[in-house]
């Protein structure tokens, strides 16, 4: 039989009996044709009666459908009446495994007038929609039964409906006084007071003060979370994330005794291992319990030391403790605390004081303090190849900290950047530099930034060894040498300009960084000027070959002597030679005459001559050939002079003098030494601004006898010790602008000389500078409002304001068409807000608004038009909600409802666009009043995703304001998985990103393995950024199949992508396989237990045996079979035996036998189950004398 359908609704579970009575007949609606995902659909039109219930019904087939479906039952347009669900809206869904039908179901309750309207139940399922419309019309009860009679003038009277309200009796008598209960009641038609009474008790709050919504702390610190009971001996509980936070007892036996023996005095406290904490009491036990708490072990609250007197060995003092932190639950009269010292992470979560049935709600925010730099990174300056090492400091050991150049800096495999940590040091490393790394290196933390700048050059080529004149005879060896940096630069080797080329008496060479060209028998056509030029560097070195030439001529017995002076080389004129300081000079002077004439050096008065040589005068010393930095060496037809590292007072005349009977001879030369400049002087910053610095200094005193060429300047953080080189060539000024600085750093300066001769030593450093702007201009300068006389004028703050800070503003106004502009405030004005006055009336007036910190006046912010001073109506203005200024993010088919807030007067033109066309209003749903616009989108789509953009007007007055909504969905799955290499136990494996990514950035990808054997999915990564990985620790022999998910703010794709090739691990050789079968062998036996009953228990053994043996567990030798009591697991070998809450029924004997083709073996032990009197004693005793 069929359930009596009621009436007004409609017979959708079956059709009723032939000839039985319906009140329904004529209203039954008759049956809708099913299309698309309904089986059954409501009838397309109800008649209801008021005050009965309806119920409409429908059913969906899941057969083809990936997805459960879900249902919306709707009312009008778009009003779902899920969110109406209560006592008058019920709804209901059932499913059928078997036929895989969904039924759904809405029943309203006693139907009201108000309930008449289109309907409409929408089911969706991914990309699948279906929809069904209905209409209920409600018609009004037939009175006629109620009124006795026909009475059809009665009935012809127009009666006023009376609605009254629904009275909730009980807030009603929640808050109403005790003496009112009785009256209430009567008017409510309650019958039972004593019911009632009880109920109101439950019902009342039982909290006086509630916890706050929410609690915050720092990492580390101690919270304590509050609240207050209306009984001060109600139990309350404590709840974390939905778990009961259980009192953690830490209760201990302390044993104060001497050397001959127990005192007695066993105490009993509550509190950490180092003693009872204070405010606890501490219990002394009487003596007759001892025994008592000597026969128990370890109960799991409870922890309790024997005496040395029984037996047991402990040392004064001697204690423990049983949980290592513990919540501490607090209760005094009526209030409640839950105290957490030392938060950690782990405390973040939600918590929940639970009285009764009355709850209280809290969250717990842990917040861990910014990580901030301590120390700054520094400026590199390097050539192509050396090592770079950005090194910061940071305030906290396992900080996480990002670099970034362009983009952010990640290490892989390939990449030429390496990272290391060091406690609270983080180093960016480039092994070597390439032209390609200048730039500026940043590095942020969650409350640190930093950045440091590399500049890279080409690497120079220095000259370690310059090559030198040779003076040869005939037959002799000629060999130039030189030395460069590199060892890898090759050169070629030039004669008057002509290349060299290699013979039998010609040879070159290159080994490491020297270079040689050796040329044997030296013959006359051999003079001429050497260069060796490096190949790709504008260098070249060079030096002169001189041929001595041996000439046998018949002459006199005597000749006078000749001084036979070379004019080449490095002399600038015949009387004059020029030395670098430090340099050494030799000096090689060809003497002829006959005989051999004898050869004096001199400078000034003094006199050197050669130890054998000619004797001065008085005043003159000779001078050994091997002796001092300043001698004279004789060789046959030579006097060589020569000074070891030339220094400034060498300076000055020098004659040498040939004598011999036949004659004399004398030349005088003049010897200049040349040296680097001194460092410039006076180095001072003498303006800076945002990110520059004017420099000047003082030219160098000594200029080293060379003319100065110019300037080399350096700079360097303050505290740092590395210096960076602003410019590479020459600057020829005494006053320099350093660019490229960071604002609000403290700077050091210092400048070197260069002449022809090299460049000097560093000057002294400035005193430290720092570089700061003013602010930029203020933002959105407005007008307030407006009266006959004021003007009130609002901003914000400069959207940068640097290590300036800012001081206040300066506003000023103009009339239309002046250029002299006043000033409003006498002082800086703090606030962003000022209120100009004493304005004409009906003046136009134009405002300007200017940021003054230490270093000036910033730019001014103007006001796009004049101002007219008086009444005016009110501009329109949106006021964008906080959480729509950012990008507005909706996962696909979510309900997107908008309100725009605004004003204006009158009322603004609201209009709509979208990527700056007008808003389809077909597919987006708007509806404007005078004071919102609401943007609805019934169920979001990624072609949803753009800019929207609201634009108010008011005749030639306008505001816009901006929306980003992204619609986002999973991504697919990634493209081309492949295995790329194996080696050994490991398989490395590549992909593509997807072609959708959902419209979101994808995190990361979810990697799994499986081996073809078994065909189970285990995951090797979760969250992999980047699209390669490496599977390790793969087994021998096994072939292994591999599948990514990709992965973004949605989660996880739908499907993922397996991989074109499996992986092989091969075998590294003939394996034989080893025997493992053996007969069963118990590991671990079985321990007699004694258990106190009514506390679960369990008895433990290991056993072993291939093939797998099967395990009998027996009681009394008799098996235990499905018995519900007990619970035998079986994990690795390990056997356990596990009872539920034993009696001393349980008690007995219990064995383990394991049976398999080889053999059996077995184990037993005896389990005791005993009351707990002693324990019961003990803790009735502590209820008495103490509360916990």
């Amino acid at each position: 039989m069929p359930e009596p359908v009621p009436e007004g609704k409609p017979a959708v579970d079956a059709p009723a009996e032939d000839g039985a009575d319906s009140e329904t007949d004529g209203d039954e609606p008759q049956s809708t044709e099913l299309t698309g995902l309904f089986v059954e659909k409501p009838p397309n039109s109800v008649v209801a009666v008021a005050g009965t219930d309806v119920t409409f019904i429908a059913k969906v087939d899941s057969t083809s459908l990936t997805r459960k479906p879900t249902m919306k039952w709707l009312k009008g347009k778009w009003l779902d009446l899920g969110s109406k669900a209560g006592k008058h809206l019920q709804f209901k869904e059932t499913y059928d495994r078997n036929t895989k039908i969904y039924t759904y179901e809405m029943k309203i309750i006693k139907v009201v007038p108000g309930d008449a309207g289109g309907y409409r139940c929408e089911v969706t399922s991914k990309d699948k929609c279906d929809s069904s419309t209905f209409e209920i019309s409600v018609e009004g009860d037939d009175a006629g039964e109620d009124e006795g009679d026909l009475d059809f003038s009665a009935l012809l009277k127009k009666k006023p409906e009376k609605e009254e309200p629904e009275i909730d009796v009980w807030e009603l008598l929640k808050s109403a006084h005790p003496s009112e209960y009785e009256k209430i009641a009567f008017k409510y038609g309650i019958t039972d007071l004593r019911g009632m009474l009880k109920r109101l008790k439950k019902m009342k709050d039982r909290k006086k003060k509630k916890l706050e919504s929410c609690y915050s702390v720092d990492k580390g610190k101690k919270i304590t979370l509050r609240c207050e009971v209306v009984d001060p001996n109600v139990q309350v509980k404590w709840l974390k994330n939905g778990q009961e936070i259980k009192p953690s007892l830490k209760l201990s036996v302390r044993h104060s005794h001497t050397q001959k023996g127990c005192c007695h005095q066993h105490v009993l406290f509550l509190g950490s291992h180092k003693g009872p904490p204070s405010g606890l009491k501490q219990v002394t036990l009487p003596r007759h319990l001892m025994p008592q708490i000597q026969k128990l072990k370890q109960d799991k609250d409870l922890c309790f030391l024997k005496c040395p007197n029984v037996g047991n060995i402990l040392y004064p003092g001697s204690q423990r403790s049983l949980q290592r932190k513990a919540y501490i639950m607090e209760a005094s009269g009526n209030v409640r605390t839950l105290t957490i010292n030392k938060a950690t992470l782990a405390d973040d979560a939600a918590y929940e004081c639970v009285v009764g049935e009355d709850k209280s709600f809290t969250e717990v925010f842990v917040k861990e303090p910014p990580v901030t730099i301590t120390k700054l990174m520094d400026d590199y300056h390097v050539v192509v190849g050396d090592r770079v090492e950005f090194e910061i400091e940071v305030s906290e050991e396992g900080a996480h900290v990002m670099f970034f150049e362009d983009q952010e800096i990640h290490k892989d495999k390939d990449s030429k950047y390496r990272f290391k940590k060091d406690g609270k040091k983080h180093t960016l490393i480039i092994q070597e530099a390439t032209l390609d790394d200048i730039g500026m290196y940043h590095a942020w933390t969650n409350g640190g930034h930093t950045k440091g700048e590399l500049e890279v050059e080409e690497k120079e080529l220095e000259v370690l060894q310059d090559i030198a004149d040779l003076t040869v005879r005939a037959t002799d060896q000629a060999m130039f040498k030189c030395e460069v940096s590199d060892d890898k630069v090759t050169g070629k080797w030039y004669k008057d300009g002509v290349e060299v080329l290699p013979s039998e008496r010609i040879k070159m060479t290159h080994i490491g960084r020297f270079h040689r060209l050796i040329i044997d028998n030296v013959k006359p056509e051999d003079a001429g000027d050497y260069t060796f030029v490096p190949d790709g560097y504008a260098l070249s070195l060079s030096a002169k070959l001189n041929f001595l030439e041996i000439k046998i001529d018949y002459v006199p017995r005597q000749e006078p002597p000749k001084i036979h002076l070379d004019t080449t080389g490095n002399m600038v004129s015949q009387n004059t030679i020029i030395v670098v300081a430090g340099n050494k000079l030799r000096l090689d002077v060809e003497i002829t005459g006959e005989p051999a004439p004898t050869v004096v050096w001199s400078k000034g008065d003094k006199v050197r001559a050669p130890k054998n040589g000619f004797v001065g005068t008085a005043d003159t010393k000779p001078i050994t050939d091997t002796e001092g930095r300043v001698r004279v060496e004789a060789r046959k037809d030579l006097s060589c002079f020569v000074i070891e590292g030339a220094e400034r007072d060498d300076e000055g005349n020098y004659s040498i003098t040939v004598t011999n009977p036949a004659g004399e001879d004398k030349a005088v030369l003049f010897l200049k030494i040349v040296d680097v400049p001194d460092p410039p002087e006076n180095i001072k910053c003498t303006g800076v601004g945002e990110d520059c610095a004017s420099i000047v200094w003082d030219p160098p005193k000594f200029d080293g006898g060379a003319p100065v060429k110019g300037y080399l300047m350096e700079r360097k953080k303050k505290g740092s010790s590395r210096w960076t080189k602003l410019n590479f060539d020459v600057y020829e000024s005494t006053t320099y602008e350093a660019k490229r600085m960071i604002e609000g750093v403290l700077y050091e300066m210092r400048v070197f000389a260069v002449n022809s001769i090299g460049m000097s030593q560093p000057s002294l450093s400035s005193k430290p500078f720092m570089p700061i702007a003013p602010t930029s201009e203020p933002t959105r300068l407005t007008v307030h409002d407006v009266t006959d006389s004021t003007c009130s004028l609002k901003w914000l703050a400069p959207e940068k304001i640097g290590a300036g800070g800012l001081d206040g503003y300066v506003i000023e106004y103009c009339k239309e068409g002046d250029t002299e502009w006043v000033v409003a405030n006498q002082e800086l004005c703090e606030r962003q807000g000022y209120v100009v006055r004493g304005l004409p009336v009906g003046e136009k007036i134009n405002f300007r608004v200017v940021a003054v910190n230490m270093a000036g006046r910033s730019p001014p912010a103007l006001m796009s038009q004049p101002v007219t001073i008086r009444e005016i109506v009110e501009h329109p203005k949106i006021r964008l909600p906080r959480d729509l200024r950012t990008k507005y993010i909706r996962r696909v088919g979510e309900k997107i409802n908008l309100t725009i807030p605004f004003q204006g007067k009158p009322r603004p033109i609201a209009t709509w666009f979208k990527d700056g066309k007008p808003l389809d209003e077909k597919i987006v749903n708007v509806r404007n009043s005078n004071v919102d616009s609401i943007l609805f989108i019934r169920s979001a789509e990624r072609e949803h995703s753009g800019t929207y953009e609201l634009v108010l007007k008011i005749e030639n007055m306008e505001d816009r304001a901006s929306i980003n909504i992204r619609i986002v969905d999973k991504p697919g799955p990634p493209l081309n998985v492949r295995a790329t290499d194996i080696w050994g136990f490991n398989a490395a494996l590549e992909w593509e990103p997807p072609k959708d990514d959902g419209n979101c950035d994808i995190s990361g990808y979810t990697i799994q393995k499986a081996d073809m054997k078994t065909k189970e999915w285990f995951t090797v990564y979760e969250h992999n950024r980047r699209t390669n990985c490496t599977v390790s620790d793969l087994v021998m022999g096994n072939e292994y199949m591999f599948r990514v998910y990709s992965e973004n703010l949605c989660g996880l794709s739908e499907e993922p992508r397996m991989s074109k090739n499996t992986a092989v691990i091969a075998k590294t050789g003939p394996y034989k396989e080893k025997d493992m079968c053996c007969s069963p062998k118990f590991t671990q036996p079985l321990v007699d237990r004694s258990v106190v009953a009514g506390y679960s228990t369990a008895i433990s053994c290991a056993v072993k045996g291939f093939p797998k043996p099967k395990i009998v567990w027996m009681k009394n030798k008799m098996i235990i079979g499905e018995d519900p009591k007990y619970l035998m697991q079986n994990n690795q070998g390990v056997l356990t035996l596990n009872i539920r809450k034993p009696s001393t029924f349980d008690g007995g004997k219990y064995s383990c036998m394991a049976v398999n083709e080889l053999g059996k073996d077995e184990v037993e032990c005896t389990l005791n189950v005993r009351v707990p009197q002693p324990l019961q004693e003990l803790l009735w005793y502590l209820w008495e004398t103490t509360t916990v």
